[in-house]
């Protein structure tokens, strides 16, 4: 449904990580991607997207290392809303990155559904959210994802979603090792045939985590299944990789875990309301930033 609103001049927006709960690899398909099935699952972890109407369009980040040029997925959302709506006004965008950057967690697709979102809001809401979640669909497999309530199964090459109900908070820890791991390497990694043989549909039914992509991962950087295994030693129930990696889910009442050169960061998983964009108690603190200047 698609609601008209009057166009607002300035947005603070959440762009939260995702996890994969379960993610298993079917097949390589004749386009290159994979088909794949996954639980998806938004959560409290992420990053702050500032959104401003302005004389000229720029974009930067907290983050110097973040390239913000025509490469980035918010460049190309500004650009694709364009393209769509007709509609071209200038937008300041800053971004507050709190998502480490590959680590499996969907942070430039969160970003750049998130953006999409803001631009939809800035020029009048005039497109549907139907609209928005295929055109997130043009540079991002996951993007789509966000467009969800925050729970949901992803099937095709990621872009095919069905909105679940949400799951229930356990205690959650999110272990980020150091450094990353390149999606598309791992995937050129992952052997289809030697994959679990797990039906994605029992998965769903019986909340079984597994994830295909950490044997290939594990093969490219070996100390991740040393520390998946540490990980366990520390008293967690299950740890699983989420995405291709790096980081890990950690359910279990474990109360101050601590690994070295791993970062700890105790999160819960996020809902979506219809017609609303996520937000965060984070976020809320954030949101009256009106004497924030946009770098």
């Amino acid at each position: 449904m698609n609601l008209k609103r009057e166009a607002k001049s300035k947005l603070a927006l959440f762009s939260p990580a995702k996890l994969n709960l379960f993610f298993r690899v079917l097949a390589k398909r004749e386009d290159g991607y994979h088909e794949i099935a996954s639980l998806m699952q938004a959560i409290s972890l992420g990053d702050i997207l500032y959104f401003e109407k302005g004389d000229f369009d720029t974009l930067t980040s907290s983050d110097s290392s973040l390239s913000c040029d025509e490469t980035n997925l918010i460049w190309r959302a500004r650009a694709l809303f364009r393209e769509k709506t007709g509609l071209f006004f200038p937008v300041q965008i800053h971004v507050e990155k709190r998502i480490p950057v590959e680590a499996g967690l969907g942070g430039g697709s969160s970003n750049l559904a998130t953006t999409l979102w803001a631009l939809n809001e800035l020029g009048g809401n005039i497109a549907t959210e139907a609209d928005l979640r295929l055109w997130a669909g043009t540079f991002s497999s996951d993007a789509p994802f966000f467009f969800s309530p925050g729970t949901a199964y992803c099937t095709g090459r990621g872009e095919k979603i069905t909105a679940l109900a949400p799951l229930p908070n356990r205690k959650l820890w999110l272990a980020k090792p150091e450094g990353g791991m390149s999606t598309p390497l791992v995937y050129r990694h992952c052997k289809p045939n030697a994959c679990s043989s797990e039906d994605p549909k029992k998965l769903l039914e019986e909340h079984v985590y597994v994830n295909d992509l950490e044997a290939p991962a594990f093969a490219l950087r070996n100390q991740l299944g040393q520390v998946k295994q540490d990980l366990l030693s520390l008293g967690f129930d299950c740890v699983v990789m989420t995405g291709s990696g790096s980081s890990f889910f950690c359910f279990g009442d474990v109360e101050t875990p601590k690994l070295d050169g791993v970062e700890m960061i105790p999160v819960t998983f996020l809902t979506r309301s219809e017609n609303c964009w996520y937000n965060s108690r984070e976020c809320e603190k954030m949101m009256s930033y009106g004497s924030t200047t946009l770098r």
